[in-house]
């Protein structure tokens, strides 16, 4: 399998709400995720698996749904750039929006694969005013 095509697997996962072995089955386990800031987190916040899987049981209690768009994947070696948007519907307010309500922002992720599975991802993501 191509790493495009794994990274969008893996998109696919989350997208179903993948938590558990079934989410740490793409991770390589010394695996570290950035998020650069943003509205959410405005001092931006990096990962470890562990805290991954946590913030994946976090994030399945306050979307009742998410959907991901994805506009460009580029595959360059062991690195493959996401660009897309994404829609989460919240079973929680966050912000001014409410419970019920979608909250919109546009993701690029850089993922790098290491025998398969992701050793490092870095998250930039816009959120749309909530």
């Amino acid at each position: 399998m191509s790493l495009e095509r794994r990274a969008r697997a893996y998109v696919a996962a989350v997208e179903a709400g993948a938590t558990g072995e079934e989410l740490a089955a793409f991770y390589h386990p010394d695996a570290v995720q950035e998020e650069f800031p943003n509205r959410l987190n405005p001092a931006g916040v990096k990962r470890t698996l562990d805290d991954i899987l946590l913030g994946a049981e976090a994030g399945r209690k306050l979307m009742s749904r998410q959907i991901f768009d994805i506009h460009t994947a580029t595959e360059v070696g062991d690195r493959v750039v996401l660009e897309m948007s994404w829609t989460g519907y919240l079973n929680a307010p966050v912000g001014m929006t409410r419970a019920g309500e979608a909250m919109k922002a546009r993701f690029a992720q850089v993922i790098e694969f290491e025998d398969g599975l992701i050793i490092r991802q870095r998250n930039y993501d816009c959120f749309d005013p909530f």
